[in-house]
């Protein structure tokens, strides 16, 4: 007997790959709404772990090992999924508009699109600086650089990384250990690498207790990172070109000037324009505002996750720690706004563990007041709770 097809519902329509997407999906697999269709839109088929990147970038992870395929995960979730670039929301007809023309309905919406550094306000920055996102393109221009440095490792060169938050510290720290390994290899001094860090205030990574601070700055300082504090950058050019290797100009507000063979922007998080535009409300950072229960505070049929979203009542620094947290209350408050269920809030926890690569398989494990130096057995306790995340993507481990 031919089993009747559930007739559809409601839509559910999830826009980004990001954390909160990906946990929500697999757990949709394990537990769908009958009538229910599920619709998962993202400019790429696959969506990077952000604690296993800077170990990527450092040769410790494949391609692969930090990465997650939405392919398989969306066909387990049993969701259509559409590889496109969202470019716009009709939020009163409950539209999804993208970049190569196709429109989704949606009854209920979900954003997970994580972040992208803020350019626009320095000159050359768009033209001549590469963005720490999306991570696709960081990595095609890394995977050149090491490249290039690998067929000419005779050859000095010289990195600039804007932005000294923990992402930009992991970068430097990163990919001199990446690019060090690559002279040593080729019997070529260290010292044909340069790197500088630029910052605009006068302490590193900011959101972090004083302790960390210190230990980074220190370690950095020890390994000749070049270090630029205080300096805002205000004007991006390139220069001339010389033995066939293009060179740029970094000015700063002090009239510093740097020139650098590659330049990478880890600055401040911002968000598309087409949120705001839409008419969500957004705070200055063009972030979605949401309640406790992720849901927009302008849009009830809208809810947001991870870097995008601001929470109103619990404001938290942009770290993926929290958007791995809200998978879980993302999955259930979806579904019981679509079982027309009253939604549970969600408090994200104010102190958690901070386990910082320093580039060479050690860690720096920090929370609140406490922190603890620099470490192989951190480095090993940050790997197994990465590689334990990944796990839970692993095609084989969904299908079962």
């Amino acid at each position: 007997m031919q089993q009747k097809l559930q007739p559809i519902v409601k839509d559910l329509v999830l826009i980004g790959g990001g954390h909160s997407h990906a946990i929500a999906l697999k757990m949709f697999g394990k537990k769908p709404l009958p009538g229910i269709r599920l619709t998962l839109i993202t400019a790429a088929k696959n969506t990077a772990y952000s604690g296993m990147l800077p170990g990527h970038i450092a040769g410790f992870y494949s391609h692969d090992d930090c990465h997650i395929d939405l392919r398989p995960l969306a066909n387990f979730a049993q969701a259509r999924l559409y590889i496109d670039t969202v470019v716009a929301l009709d939020l009163e007809n409950h539209k999804v508009l993208c970049a190569n023309g196709l429109v989704v309905d949606f009854d209920v919406l979900s954003i997970d699109i994580g972040s992208t550094p803020a350019t626009v306000s320095v000159s050359g920055a768009a033209e001549y600086a590469i963005a720490a996102k999306p991570v696709s393109h960081l990595l095609e221009h890394w995977y050149e650089l090491i490249e290039t440095v690998g067929k000419n490792p005779q050859k000095p060169i010289s990195i600039a990384i804007v932005g000294g938050g923990a992402g930009g510290v992991e970068l430097a720290l990163s990919m001199q250990s990446h690019i060090h390994r690559i002279l040593r290899q080729t019997q070529q001094p260290i010292q044909n690498l340069e790197i500088h860090l630029f910052q605009r205030g006068m302490e590193l990574m900011p959101n972090y207790h004083s302790s960390v601070r210190h230990q980074i700055q220190q370690i950095l300082t020890e390994r000749g990172i070049k270090l630029h504090l205080g300096e805002t950058v205000c004007k991006l050019a390139p220069t001339t070109r010389r033995e066939t290797k293009e060179i740029f100009k970094i000015k700063c507000e002090s009239g510093l000037t740097v020139e650098c063979n590659k330049i990478f922007w880890v600055t401040q998080a911002s968000a598309p324009e087409w949120l705001k535009t839409a008419g969500l409300g957004t705070d200055e950072q063009g972030f979605i505002l949401v309640e406790d229960t992720l849901q927009s505070q302008t849009h009830p049929q809208v809810f947001a996750s991870g870097d995008v979203a601001t929470i109103v009542n619990h404001p938290r620094p942009k770290a993926g720690v929290f958007a791995v947290r809200q998978g879980k209350p993302l999955f259930e408050n979806l579904q019981r706004i679509l079982l027309s269920k009253s939604l549970k809030p969600y408090k994200p926890q104010k102190q958690y563990l901070s386990l910082i690569g320093t580039g060479d398989k050690r860690a720096i494990a920090t929370k609140g007041i406490f922190t603890l130096p620099p470490h192989k057995l951190l480095w090993c306790y940050k790997d197994w709770i990465d590689r334990r995340f990944m796990e839970r993507f692993y095609f084989k481990e969904i299908r079962e």
